[in-house]
């Protein structure tokens, strides 16, 4: 068999949906890979700062790993605009959904808000409400969003930071991408890790 007998989803058996899952899982193997491609292709979007998508992400990533963050903070802000490239409008939430089934639950509601917490740096100058973190005023993780933006995001477009490159970063992309998703002893719901190692 080389492909499914169905042409409507509704009409597949069990063998064809045996050989697509088959397949499915086979693919899953290469997303390490392909984020890892996708990142690189940040060096093309936006422009306009003094470095690339890329050079910001790879520096977000360089700063978390020199508060000795664990490779979940790592990775999460390596990935953390990887939106950009096809959602713009809510490249949070769409690289929140990339994380979620891979990482701390924690790292993965830090992403998906960040967007919402750095209006605190620039909204007064865009029309934005600066306030716009403050809905999550409460909630266990905000102060793990406030640092995250502090520390790693909103500082990372410094075209003299000595930050790290790609193939750095890649053995701990390919780490996480390689757990089981949605594996409850890898998401730890509720459980907060501090992002800067005391």
């Amino acid at each position: 068999m080389d492909h499914v007998g169905f042409t409507q989803m509704k009409d597949g058996t069990a063998e064809d949906y045996a050989f697509l899952t088959e397949h499915e899982v086979e693919y899953t193997k290469g997303t390490a890979s392909r984020l890892l491609n996708a990142l690189v292709s940040l060096d093309e979007s936006l422009s306009g700062y003094q470095i690339t998508r890329l050079g910001h992400s790879l520096q977000s990533a360089t700063r978390a790993e020199r508060d000795r963050a664990d490779t979940d903070w790592i990775v999460s802000a390596l990935l953390h605009d990887i939106g950009d490239i096809f959602a713009p409008y809510n490249h949070d939430e769409y690289a929140a959904t990339i994380l979620r089934p891979f990482v701390r639950e924690q790292c993965a509601w830090v992403v998906e808000k960040h967007g919402d917490f750095q209006m605190i740096y620039y909204g007064h100058h865009v029309g934005g409400n600066p306030d716009k973190r403050d809905a999550y005023a409460g909630h266990m993780y905000f102060d793990d969003c406030a640092t995250f933006c502090e520390r790693w995001d909103q500082a990372s477009f410094d075209p003299d930071y000595d930050t790290l490159p790609l193939a750095h970063f890649a053995p701990r992309v390919e780490e996480v991408f390689a757990r089981p998703p949605w594996d409850a002893e890898v998401l730890r719901p509720g459980v907060r890790v501090p992002l800067v190692a005391g």
